[in-house]
């Protein structure tokens, strides 16, 4: 009988979340009362200004992956944040941000421990490319105004990783574009690295490291990155049940 690798994290990963995660596990998990665990979550951090939900940029990846994983079952979880506008002020953005990480942070370490053969995909357009991230990272950035510190949250255990299938940034804004909001380089965590792709759009000044005026910014919904994030993430994910089968 096939027994997936990932059940023998669990015990690991809660004594980790004990440890070092925001998560209360003295209370009932989100996902306690849901649906059976999917075979993929992808779980995605819209845009600036983007209405509740996943975005026209996150719908249209969505839409991609579904098509190719159609014997699998896919759930889809949008972070739940402000998405603040591009034209806030630095500790708006920051304080959105921030509160995309840690929904972000939590959501994903639940999964993790309540579906622990589910393969997560992660995913971001604009600043929730930046929420995205960030909660990849191995340590909490500096470089913070000193009065949001507190509220960012621990980095997730090592062992969340195993759980990660891909991570696909869009329009990911570049050091150059997010310190006018004083807030730090987006870095992918190392353990992280391997599995991520990012796009970035023709003349999309967000996230291309120039002063120019983003006018490819919201050309993602219409053009081929979507698609081809999808491709990359079905890929990866093919691939970790096809080692699993092999392993066992």
């Amino acid at each position: 009988m096939h027994v997936p690798r990932r059940r023998a994290l669990p015990r690991l990963l809660t004594a980790a979340l004990l440890t070092v995660s925001v998560v209360p596990l003295t209370v009932t998990s989100p996902a306690a009362d849901a649906t059976p665990c999917a075979d993929v979550e992808v779980v995605f951090a819209r845009g600036s200004e983007e209405p509740p939900g996943v975005g026209k940029v996150g719908q249209a990846f969505v839409d991609a992956l579904r098509s190719k994983l159609t014997d699998r079952s896919m759930v889809v979880y949008p972070v739940n944040y402000a998405a603040a506008s591009g034209f806030s002020s630095g500790l708006d953005f920051d304080r959105s941000v921030i509160a995309g990480i840690r929904d972000e942070v939590s959501h994903i370490e639940w999964t993790a421990l309540d579906c622990p053969d589910t393969q997560i995909v992660l995913g971001g357009y604009s600043q929730g490319a930046a929420v995205t991230g960030y909660a990849t990272a191995q340590s909490v950035p500096t470089g913070l105004p000193d009065e949001l510190v507190p509220d960012l949250p621990r980095p997730m255990p090592d062992v969340v990783a195993d759980h990660v299938a891909a991570v696909i940034l869009l329009g990911k804004p570049s050091a150059t574009f997010i310190r006018r909001y004083d807030a730090p380089p987006v870095r992918v965590g190392p353990l992280y690295v391997a599995k991520t792709r990012e796009y970035c759009a023709h003349n999309d000044a967000v996230c291309d490291g120039t002063d120019g005026i983003p006018f490819g910014h919201l050309d993602y919904p219409t053009n081929s990155m979507p698609a081809d994030a999808a491709a990359v993430a079905a890929r990866r994910i093919e691939a970790n049940a096809n080692r699993d089968v092999t392993l066992h």
